[in-house]
C-alpha cells in the first residue's frame, strides 16, 4: 500500500538532525509498530502537491507551525486535494494541522482556544463505535502541542475522541476521513524536547512547566503504538482492492 505524506511543516532544526521530519516521525512510528507501507512525501508548503487524488492509496496530513486560518496559497490547494480525495473515497488520516485543515475544508470553525496551548501527555475518551476502534480502551494518551483546536466541527464529522480541554479531539468524516488534534508520532522524548525548545519563546512557562512534569514523570508513556494500530487499519481497510 503507499501512503502520500502531504507534509505542512517540519521539525525545528534543532531537533531535526536526531529525530527526522514530521514525515520520518510518521514512518519511524508505523515501523515501530509493524506495518510496513510504501510511502511518497510531498511538501506542500513548497507547492509539491500529487498529481491527483489517486496517486497515492492513503493519505497523511502532518502537523505544522502554520495556522489554517492564515489560509495561504497552499493551504487553499491542500483545502481542494482534502475534497478531491474524499470525492475519490481515498482514506486519509489528519494530525493536529491535517486535523484541523481537513475541518476547516469541510466548513468547520478553527481558531485559538481560549483555555490557552495544551501541552505534554494528554488523555482524551474514546466512542468505540468505529470499526478502526474495535476493542479500543475507554480512553488513551498521546503527546499533545497545539493551542489552535477545532471548535465548531462540520456537519458531515462525527466525533471519535474527546476531552474537557478539546471537545474535538478526535474527528470521522463520513468513514473517509480520520483527524487527530494530539500527536501520536511524537515520542515522549521528542516532546519533552519540543516542549523545553519553545518554553517561554512560543508557550508560556507555567504551561511549559506543566508539560515537562508530564513528560519528566518515572511512569510517563503513551498509546502511540495503539493509535497508530488504529491510523494503519482505517488506512487499509479503506484503501482500494487490488
Amino acid at each position: 500500500m503507499k501512503i502520500g505524506i502531504l507534509a505542512t511543516g517540519i521539525t525545528p532544526d534543532e531537533l531535526i538532525n536526531e529525530y527526522g521530519s514530521y514525515a520520518d516521525l510518521f514512518v519511524q512510528l508505523f515501523q515501530q509498530s509493524g506495518h510496513a507501507f510504501e510511502y511518497q512525501v510531498y511538501d506542500v508548503r513548497d507547492g509539491q502537491f500529487p498529481g491527483g487524488a489517486t496517486d497515492c492509496d492513503g493519505w497523511i496530513i502532518t502537523g505544522s507551525k502554520f495556522n489554517v486560518y492564515q489560509n495561504l496559497p497552499w493551504m487553499q490547494q491542500l483545502k481542494t486535494l482534502v475534497l478531491d480525495i474524499h470525492r475519490a473515497e481515498r482514506p486519509l488520516v489528519g494530525i493536529c494541522f491535517g486535523h484541523q485543515i481537513v475541518a476547516d475544508a469541510f466548513g468547520g470553525q478553527v481558531d485559538k482556544y481560549s483555555g490557552g496551548w495544551g501541552v505534554g501527555l494528554h488523555s482524551y475518551e474514546v466512542n468505540p463505535a468505529f470499526d478502526f476502534l474495535k476493542g479500543a480502551p475507554s480512553s488513551f494518551c498521546i503527546s499533545a502541542m497545539h493551542q489552535d483546536q477545532v471548535l465548531t466541527k462540520p456537519d458531515n464529522a462525527e466525533v471519535f475522541a474527546t476531552s474537557d480541554f478539546c471537545t474535538y479531539a478526535g474527528l470521522v468524516y463520513d468513514d473517509r476521513i480520520m483527524t487527530l488534534q494530539a500527536h501520536p508520532e511524537f515520542s515522549i522524548s521528542y516532546e519533552n524536547k519540543l516542549i523545553a525548545l519553545r518554553k517561554g519563546d512560543v508557550i508560556p512557562d507555567e504551561v511549559a512547566e506543566l508539560g515537562l512534569a508530564m513528560v519528566n514523570d518515572k511512569d510517563a508513556e503513551t498509546d502511540s503504538v495503539m493509535v497508530a494500530h488504529w491510523m494503519a487499519d482505517f488506512l487499509t481497510q479503506r484503501a482500494p482492492k487490488a
